[in-house]
């Protein structure tokens, strides 16, 4: 089960390039993001261009603001087979997924960021992916999927997702992202291997 809510840009207020005031399920750290139709054109990301298989109809952006952060703050479960037990014995894995990028040659980004951390909210391990290049993305308007997965770290209690996107150059801050995930899983030995 994803832990992360509206990963995917599709709950809320949105649909064009004109940045929101606020996202359902994240809370609005820094600028204005906007939630963008992939039917939108006009240089942004469309369903034939590269990005998730199984996308929906919307995707984010970091609207206008040179730098924009979205933050969910995320209890892990208390019990059940990821629960803290299975966290404190080291058998509980996670996995951080998004689908990031930007436009054209421009090097606009996000960079998407998990840091685990303890009861009284001190960090215990971070996780971060992108941002993607425009060489990674070969100059074209796209988003890859980048993906980190490693053990809970003991004592972990919550976990802090970040989308940081940041303009390079420009009046818009094309940095885009969708599918955003965060899963926990069980192994079957201590250490997270199986």
């Amino acid at each position: 089960m994803n832990l992360v809510v509206n990963g995917d840009a599709e709950s809320g207020p949105g649909g064009s390039a004109t940045p929101v005031t606020s996202v359902t399920g994240w809370t609005l750290a820094q600028g204005a993001p906007a939630l963008v139709n992939y039917s939108l054109g006009g240089g942004y990301p469309t369903p034939s261009d590269p990005g998730p298989a199984q996308r929906g109809s919307r995707f984010f952006s970091g609207g206008n603001s040179p730098h924009t952060s979205l933050v969910q703050d995320l209890d892990l479960p208390a019990d059940g087979p990821t629960g803290r037990a299975a966290v404190d014995s080291g058998q509980v894995s996670y996995a951080l997924t998004g689908w990031l990028g930007g436009y054209l040659g421009q090097e606009d980004g996000v960079r998407l960021t998990a840091e685990f951390r303890d009861a009284k909210g001190m960090p215990l391990a971070l996780s971060v992916l992108g941002p993607v290049t425009a060489g990674e993305r070969s100059s074209r308007t796209a988003l890859l999927e980048r993906r980190a997965h490693s053990t809970v770290p003991p004592g972990a209690r919550t976990a802090r997702v970040r989308l940081d996107f940041t303009r390079a150059g420009g009046t818009s801050n094309d940095g885009y992202a969708d599918a955003i995930s965060l899963v926990l899983t069980t192994s079957n030995t201590p250490g997270g291997r199986a």
